[in-house]
C-alpha cells in the first residue's frame, strides 16, 4: 500500500485499486464532472458509479476530460457501475450494461455489480454477468449488498464466483463475519459509506487516534479499511477533501488502534438492510 495506484489482485487476477472515488448522490452537472476530473488528476484510478445514481453521463465526461488533460490511458483507469433492481433478468441485465456503457461513453467496464440481492431475480442477472465476462466485455463481475446467505445461494448455481462484494462498512458496522466468509471464498470486500456518511467525523475516540498520527478522522477510518483488507470508495465533490482522503499511504495504524476502531462496532446501518429492503 504505497500510493493511490496501489492495487489488490482479485480472484481472476485482475488488479483493482485499493481506494477510489464514489459518486453516490452526486447529481449530473459541472460539480460531478469536476470531482471525477480532480480525482483522476490527483492520482485516483478507480471511479464507482451505478445506473440508479443517474449520473453516468457526467462521470463519463469527467473521465474523458481527465484523459485529455493528463494523457492517462483508459486501461489505467478502473470504472465500476451496477445494474439496478428493475433490470434484474438475463436479457434486461445485458441491456442495462449496454445502456451504462453508452451513457459513460466507454467500450467496456472494469467491474459490473448486481446492486441489491432481489429475491428470485439475482441468479438470472448473475448469468447475464457471467456471459458479459466470458465474452470479454467486462474485466470483473461481482455483487453489492449481499449477505453470506445470498452469496451461498448464488454460488450454488454460479459458474463463476463473484470477484467483489461491495457492502456498507464503517467502524459502526464492521461486518466481521461477512468479511470472514468472503475471505474464505476469495471474494474481495469493498466498502460503501466507508465514513458512515460523515457521521463519525466528530467521534471522540477516533479524534484521539487522529491526533496521535497528525491526521484527520476520515484519514484514520480510510486507513483502517485498507489495513483490514477492504477496498474503499469515499465520496466527495470538494477538491481538498478528495486530496485529503487519498493522503493515507504515509502512515500505519498500530494493531491496538485497529482493534480499538473494531471495538466501535454497533451493527448500525445508515443504509437499507439487505434482508429487508423493499425496492
Amino acid at each position: 500500500m504505497k500510493n493511490l495506484q496501489s492495487t489488490t489482485t482479485l480472484n481472476n487476477n485482475v488488479e483493482m485499486p485499493l481506494l477510489g472515488l464514489g459518486v453516490f448522490q452526486v447529481e449530473e452537472g459541472q460539480e460531478l464532472i469536476d470531482a471525477v476530473k480532480t480525482a483522476i488528476l490527483h492520482g485516483y484510478r478507480s471511479i464507482d458509479t451505478a445506473a440508479i445514481y443517474a449520473n453516468e453521463v457526467g462521470v463519463g465526461q469527467g473521465i474523458r476530460e481527465a484523459i485529455e488533460t493528463t494523457g492517462i490511458a483508459r486501461e489505467d483507469l478502473f470504472i465500476t457501475s451496477k445494474v439496478w433492481n428493475s433490470d434484474l433478468g438475463y436479457e434486461s441485465t445485458i441491456a442495462a450494461y449496454e445502456e451504462s456503457l453508452s451513457k459513460l461513453g466507454l467500450d467496456y467496464l472494469d467491474l459490473y455489480l448486481i446492486h441489491w440481492p432481489v429475491a428470485g431475480k439475482y441468479k438470472e442477472a448473475w448469468r447475464a454477468l457471467e456471459t458479459l465476462y466470458k465474452e470479454g466485455r467486462v474485466k470483473a463481475i461481482g455483487v453489492s449488498n449481499f449477505q453470506t446467505h445470498h452469496l451461498e445461494d448464488l454460488m450454488k448455481d454460479a459458474e463463476i464466483k463473484p470477484m467483489i462484494n461491495q457492502v456498507e462498512s464503517h467502524p459502526r458496522l464492521t461486518q466481521k463475519e461477512l468479511k470472514r466468509f468472503c475471505k474464505e471464498h476469495n471474494i474481495q470486500v469493498e466498502a460503501w459509506a466507508p465514513l458512515m456518511q460523515g457521521q463519525l467525523l466528530d467521534n471522540e475516540a477516533l479524534q484521539e487516534i487522529a491526533n496521535k498520527y497528525g491526521k484527520f478522522i476520515a484519514q484514520i477510518i480510510l486507513r483502517w479499511h485498507l489495513q483490514s483488507g477492504v477496498i474503499t470508495i469515499p465520496k466527495s465533490t470538494k477538491a481538498h477533501r478528495i486530496v485529503e482522503n487519498a493522503d493515507v499511504f504515509d502512515f500505519e495504524l498500530t494493531k491496538e488502534d485497529v482493534e480499538h476502531i473494531d471495538s466501535l462496532n454497533e451493527n448500525h446501518r445508515v443504509g437499507p438492510d439487505p434482508d429487508s429492503f423493499d425496492f
